[in-house]
Formats: structure tokens, sequence, C-alpha cells
């Protein structure tokens, strides 16, 4: 490959979820795009492989064929010693189900679609740092590729960074994690399990014997049945190492021990290692566009305070990137462009903020186990309650044209500060 073929419109870095739904976007655009991906598909990626109904229809605005893909029609909460079944909420804005699919396929599948709208995908691509031009723009990136590690240059007017939680790009323009932002910690394997087809997602708040504790709260187990024989066993906690160290592996293997030995969720039935992964939130990491770059999913710390949330966020904010790249390179170079692309870090804040405001109050309110075991305890009781606390805490609503709850949660969302 020659330096002219290292041009493109512009140039997206890792092939996740966020990644080829920019690509896709902008190809679809007719962007020249090109994404690369440091490394080789099908490649592995810790997640929960859940896509809630916002995920769902970002799936479908792409045009994506979930045909085959496991379904499920609601969560199944436990907590407070009681176990209650919630279907996701019936709405015009969302579908009625989730889907779950492991990252090793999702994102090949993902990648796969960007280049058949017209992305180059290229993968085995590391991504070392921003390539600047004399004004301190970003004009590119610098990488390194093939088995020599060959050092190569990428050129393109704007970048669409999404590497994840690294955020090498950003960090390069000293766009840094904000501290005062939470950051979670997941941990899960795949086992071998007869539940794998379960109709529901399975949701703990209960992680050991005595419910919840300091050291597993904020944070909630989960099961999510495959459909191929196995299930995504995993643990969700606001990072502690800062605070109580409590060891996300350990309270993952205590709340395992409390479950049935019938449903094989212990290590005994593992298939794969246990992994770990950071969950970057409330748009940890901003502006969400400087110089020439964009930041997307979780480069940008998308994901949703209240669940744990990525994916989904990961596809939306991926499609406002690409058409915040499309509106700024149909202006000249200068002000009119620069006025276009600041909009993007604006509709972050105004679609995200105030909702992730709202979830990190939610954190607060789980970092008293108590609390917890009163409110699963009387709350899990009620299902208008549950259904509501689900729809709340999804982040899905019809808005104000939706219900009463809708238009109730449209006003607590206009009151809160965005973060």
């Amino acid at each position: 490959m020659g330096d002219g073929d290292r041009q493109a419109d512009v140039v997206v870095v890792g092939a996740g979820p966020a990644g080829s739904s920019a690509a896709w976007h902008l190809a679809r655009a007719g962007r020249d795009v090109v994404v690369l991906e440091k490394a080789r598909f099908p490649r592995e990626k810790v997640c929960g492989d859940g896509l809630t109904p916002r995920g769902v229809q970002a799936l479908a605005d792409m045009g994506v064929d979930t045909a085959g893909w496991v379904r499920h029609r609601g969560l199944r909460v436990t907590g407070g010693g009681r176990v209650v079944e919630v279907d996701w909420p019936t709405l015009d804005r969302w579908p009625s189900h989730s889907l779950v699919r492991n990252r090793r396929d999702l994102d090949a599948q993902l990648a796969a679609h960007a280049e058949a709208a017209g992305a180059r995908v290229v993968q085995e691509v590391t991504v070392t740092g921003p390539l600047l031009d004399e004004a301190g723009r970003v004009a590119g990136v610098r990488a390194e590729q093939g088995l020599g590690r060959e050092p190569v240059a990428w050129r393109a007017p704007l970048v669409v960074s999404a590497e994840g939680l690294s955020g090498r790009l950003g960090k390069a323009l000293g766009l840094v994690r904000r501290e005062d932002r939470p950051l979670g910690v997941a941990v899960r394997r795949y086992v071998r399990s007869p539940r794998t087809d379960d109709a529901y997602l399975d949701i703990s708040f209960d992680l050991s014997a005595s419910g919840p504790s300091a050291d597993s709260m904020p944070g909630y187990g989960w099961a999510f049945g495959m459909g191929d024989g196995t299930s995504n066993v995993g643990y969700g906690l606001l990072d502690r190492r800062r605070g109580t160290g409590a060891e996300p592996r350990a309270v993952l293997r205590e709340w395992l021990a409390t479950l049935p030995p019938e449903w094989q969720f212990g290590e005994e039935h593992a298939v794969t290692p246990l992994r770990g992964a950071g969950l970057p939130m409330a748009l940890h990491r901003r502006p969400a566009y400087t110089r020439g770059l964009l930041l997307t999913g979780d480069a940008a710390g998308t994901i949703n305070p209240f669940n744990g949330e990525g994916i989904s966020y990961a596809l939306e904010t991926g499609a406002m990137a690409a058409e915040a790249a499309t509106e700024g390179l149909a202006r000249p170079e200068g002000p009119a462009r620069e006025g276009a692309l600041r909009r993007y870090p604006a509709r972050l804040r105004e679609e995200y903020g105030r909702h992730h405001r709202l979830g990190l109050a939610f954190l607060a309110l789980l970092d008293r186990p108590e609390l917890v075991r009163f409110a699963t305890a009387h709350g899990l009781g009620r299902p208008a309650m549950v259904n509501a606390a689900l729809r709340l805490m999804g982040n899905l609503s019809d808005g104000r044209d939706g219900d009463r709850f809708d238009r109730v949660v449209a006003v607590l969302t206009r009151l809160a500060p965005a973060v």
C-alpha cells in the first residue's frame, strides 16, 4: 500500500460498535472513510453482550441483519429475597425486545457491514498517536502495521477516536479522563449452562448470602443466556481501588456461590477464562471534539451510569460523530467548518448529559447497601414500580409524547443539570 492510498476524508480508529457505526454512516453519506483496527477479526471483547431496545433500534437504523440472534423479552430481577420478571416496555419509539450477540461475532459483523457500505477496514494496525500539522491540528494518525511493525502515516482532515477507554489520541491532545466521573469495572466469563435459552436476562442485587454489602455496591451481577449452550455470567462494580479495595473477581465468585448448583454457573463449568474491562461513564473525557478529533463511544465516556450499558450509546454516538463530520466537511476549512464540528460535544451533552446526572444520583443511592435492601425487598413486589425503574434506568421513553411516567421523566430530565 503506497502513501497515496493512506489518505481519506475521515480516519476512524477502532472497529468496535462506535467505530463501525461512524464508518457506516460516513460511507453512506458518500465520504471516503478508513477504519484502522489493531486486532484481526474475530477477536475477543469483554462485555455483557446484551443489546437493550436502544441498541436494537440503532442496529435497525443501520439495516443490520439480526435474523437468528437470540431475543429476550425482559429482565428477571433478584433482590431483597424477591424475584420478579418484567418485560421490556411497549413504546412507540423503541422495540419491545432485547438481543444478545457475543462481541466476537457482533464486532466482526458490524465491521463487515461498514465495509459493504464502502468503508475501508484495515486490520492489524496499531495507532500510536495523532499526526499534527504546523498549527497543531490533527491531520491524520501515526501507526504501526504488519508483522514488521512498519511505521506509517494515515492522513485525513478529520479523525474519529473509537478507541475505547484507552483514548490514546484524546490523551495526546490533553483530553484526559475526569477523575470526578465514575469508572465502572466488569468481569465476566462464559459457562456451559442449561439456562442458555432463558427468555429473560437475569440481574441480581443479592450478591452474597446476606444481600448487598459495602464491597458489592454499587453494582449488580448478571447472567445472560447466549442460546448456544452457554451463558455470559458477570458482575459490574464501580472501581473502588481508591476506596474500599473491593476485588470484583472475589465478589463475582461470592455471588456465584449463592446460586443453585444446577444452574452450572460455577468455575467448573467455565468455557473461557475470567476477564475484566473498564466502563467509562458520564461523558468523562471532554470536549468530545477538538482540533480535528472527534471522540465517540467509550472514548467519550458515554456508558450509561444507571446500568453500565455501552453498546447502544456507542452505536448512537458513532452515528452522531459521522453526522457532525459530514456536515463539517461540507463546509470550507476555517470558522464555518469548526462551528459545525463544535456542535457535536454540545449534542452529546444535550442527548445524554441530564440522564447521566440522574444516573450519578442513582449510583449515590446504590452506595448505601441498607437502602438497596429496603428498596428491593419492598419495590420488587410492585410491578408498576419495577417497570418504571426499568424504563428510567434503560433510558427508554417516548418523551413528552408518552404516558404520564414519560412526562414525569421528561420534567426530571429537563431540571437536572447536564454532567
